[in-house]
């Protein structure tokens, strides 16, 4: 399989993005966000692509804990339960209520 090379045109270095992704870390930022601040702010595509590490790697290397995944999953579930009572004929919200406990118990 071929290895990816990191785009040339990004100028930033691997020590830079980890630092970013420190700092928005601190401030509990969860690792979705910080990819998409990188992205839109600092024009970095993909972090994993430059620094060789996932966001969630960086952040349990300084000490950061984060279990993004699990919550993010379980505030869209409270979010759609409140939908769901709200409009009871929104079938799809209620599909979607669904695969996202099954989702909830993968994590578990």
């Amino acid at each position: 399989m071929a290895e990816k090379k990191t785009a040339s045109w990004i100028k930033a270095k691997p020590q830079e993005i980890e630092k970013l992704v420190v700092e928005l870390g601190k401030k509990n930022t969860s690792p979705e966000k910080i990819g998409l601040k990188l992205r839109d702010e600092h024009g970095i595509p993909k972090a994993k692509m430059i620094t060789k590490k996932k966001i969630c790697q960086i952040l349990e290397e300084n000490g950061i804990k984060v279990n993004p995944e699990k919550d993010s999953i379980e505030r869209k579930i409270d979010k759609l339960q409140k939908h769901s009572e709200k409009h009871k004929h929104d079938y799809g919200a209620k599909r979607k209520l669904v695969q996202r406990i099954a989702q909830l118990r993968k994590h578990k």
